[in-house]
């Protein structure tokens, strides 16, 4: 089988090779288990292995064997709690394997393919219904937040100060006051752009590979305000904040400073540094 090449980058660290070198036996077990016919991966992947896949009885699925990192621990758990409202059904899971059978989108169109503010108009229609009340196993906003504080100094440095100390500074101060004044705690997606929201037809969009954590609703939008997919530019990425905070009546001070925060501890992966999200960090800080 040939891997999809976004998985290339999993080969630099002792725990991706240890799970590539599971994958091919894994992907066994799972299609044996489930009687699977699967298709060729998917060529869009980064931080799982997802082929298309059909049950014995002929109901469209998705096979997806997910690379162990954090982020996406609770996956299924966040798509089992949302049961299809909003969101792809869950219909089977492998614990031991970190694998997931999900429903497949049809036609699968993603949400970028809109212009930007018919694709707001879908993603204010979205959002509320997948901000559910949510505790346990889903870590906590303020325990992620803390994770981050702690380690961006130290990947600033490791990177070559790949950015200019204020925009650390700045993101750190934000992130510290956010995390310990947040409103009601509901489920959040950190990672819920515009990729990966899909069209369906049991209904007209729904969202698919969530990073689940528990916090404030405003930051529920940060993937939406930064992500380059409906548009890279001081003014898109503005008017993407202005409307979804408006729209959602979300206080735009708080996703504003979410955005930044998030951004920035998300702006380099162990030697990749992206040049396009501290350009976003630079564009919210410098707006006034």
């Amino acid at each position: 089988m040939d891997l999809p090449k976004g998985l290339d980058r999993v080969r630099g660290a002792p725990a991706g090779r240890d799970w590539l070198a599971v994958l091919p036996s894994w992907l066994a077990e799972c299609t044996e288990r489930w009687s699977l016919r699967l298709g060729p991966p998917f060529a869009q992947a980064y931080a799982s292995l997802a082929l298309p896949a059909e049950l014995p009885d002929g109901t469209e699925a998705v096979l997806k064997l997910q690379y162990p990192d954090d982020d996406s621990r609770y996956e299924a758990d966040a798509l089992a709690l949302w049961d299809g409202d909003g969101a792809i059904r869950l219909l089977a899971r492998d614990r031991e394997r970190r694998a997931l059978l999900v429903e497949r989108c049809r036609p699968g169109t993603a949400l970028h393919e809109l212009p930007m503010d018919r694709a707001l108009d879908a993603v204010t229609g979205l959002l509320p219904r997948l901000w559910r009340p949510a505790g346990a196993p889903f870590t906590r906003l303020a325990e992620e937040t803390a994770g981050w504080i702690d380690r961006m100094p130290r990947t600033w440095e490791r990177a070559g100060r790949p950015y200019e100390r204020r925009l650390l500074d700045a993101a750190l101060d934000l992130l510290t006051g956010l995390a310990s004044s947040q409103g009601d705690q509901v489920l959040v997606n950190q990672d819920l752009h515009a990729g990966n929201v899909l069209a369906a037809d049991r209904e007209p969009w729904l969202a698919i590979d969530p990073k689940p954590l528990t916090g404030e609703r405003e930051f529920s939008v940060v993937p939406l305000v930064r992500g380059p997919e409906l548009g890279h530019s001081p003014a898109a990425v503005r008017h993407r904040l202005d409307r979804l905070s408006a729209d959602l009546g979300l206080d735009r001070e708080r996703v504003r400073g979410w955005t930044i925060g998030q951004t920035l501890a998300w702006s380099i992966d162990g030697d990749v540094v992206f040049a396009h999200q501290i350009e976003v960090v630079r564009w919210l800080l410098d707006e006034r």
